[in-house]
């Protein structure tokens, strides 16, 4: 069966090889200098399976877009004239770049879009992308080399010991990608077959639970894992669904076990710990973003789902409702 295709090798190229005209993209180096800030972290709040995807509330309306109010993070973004983000740029449908336009496009880009219109009024010119692998997501928060990271990150109660996160965005779940010709039909026929994961994921966790009996690989990255599969050096890759579909659209020699999820990972944008006044913001906007509009027309989050994961992953509904109740 022929397996090594160039695509995933080229993807790998371009994130660095493009940029976009519309707005800054930069290459995160791995330790980001540390830089201070004013306020310090709230305490850590008591966290269990009941309470992790609480969020904090926003409070009243939206200011005004290039009208934050003063003292606040989102005026501080305001001043520097652009809101920096960690995302990733090989997480096709999420966060990938555009091989014709160089720009990085995807559902978790549109989340971070929203954001900066609501501090801006616009987004170009006003939204610098930092391409982050999956390790360095909680680290670029924790160090302030980012305002905000939207990169599939799962919202669970370690993570919240360390950043803060919104309201959830998505809801995903855990499945696993094999040869075209596989006969397994789920995780716990793979034993003693190289499955990777990538690195500093819930999803390598997820899977070791899953069937220990598994012989692990990582990689950095989506794109990582896809050209170790290509390669023959793993025999598939378990992750989120919404990856895994980006995956198996690239490989037209690899499939995606269906029927067999076996966890559930809710997406949080995650934000440095001590601006709590940032997370009440971005939740404001993603229930702006959730609302349907005038005359019965879809909600912008809708919009979005349906343009980059709706084709592989279904209809939806409706979008997760956020959970409240965290105070700092």
């Amino acid at each position: 069966m022929k397996k090594l295709i160039p695509f995933a090798a080229t993807a790998a190229l371009l994130l660095t090889a493009c940029s976009s005209g519309n707005y800054a993209t930069t290459q995160l180096p791995a330790e980001p200098a540390p830089t201070t800030t004013s306020a310090a972290p709230p305490a850590a709040a008591s966290c269990d399976k009941s309470t992790e995807l609480q969020s904090y509330a926003p409070q009243g309306p939206l200011p005004t877009p290039m009208q934050m109010p003063t003292g606040t993070t989102m005026a501080k973004i305001q001043s520097r004239g652009r809101l920096i983000a960690g995302v990733s740029a090989d997480s096709l449908h999420l966060g990938s770049r555009n091989p014709i336009s160089g720009e990085i496009e995807g559902f978790d880009i549109d989340m971070l879009k929203a954001v900066a219109r609501a501090i801006f009024g616009a987004w170009k010119g006003h939204l610098e992308l930092r391409v982050i692998s999956s390790p360095q997501r909680i680290p670029v928060l924790q160090n302030n080399g980012v305002d905000i990271v939207a990169r599939n990150m799962t919202i669970n109660c370690e993570r919240w010991k360390l950043i803060a996160f919104s309201a959830e965005y998505y809801r995903s779940g855990q499945k696993t990608l094999v040869p075209l010709d596989a006969k397994e039909t789920s995780v716990m026929q793979l034993s003693g077959k190289t499955i990777c994961a990538p690195a500093g994921s819930t999803s390598l966790t997820n899977l070791m639970k899953k069937n220990p009996a598994v012989k692990p690989i990582t990689a950095d990255s989506d794109t990582g894992c896809l050209v170790l599969f290509q390669q023959g050096k793993a025999y598939g890759i378990s992750g989120d669904d919404t990856v895994l579909a980006g995956d198996a659209a690239q490989d037209p020699y690899a499939k995606v076990i269906p029927k067999e999820r076996f966890s559930e990972e809710p997406y949080g944008l995650g934000i440095n710990k001590a601006n709590v006044d940032f997370v009440r913001f971005v939740n404001g906007v993603l229930e702006q973003m959730k609302q349907p509009k005038a005359g019965g027309k879809k909600s912008d989050w809708m919009t979005s789902y349906d343009t980059w994961l709706g084709g592989d992953l279904g209809v939806l509904k409706a979008p997760p409702a956020p959970a409240y109740g965290r105070t700092p």
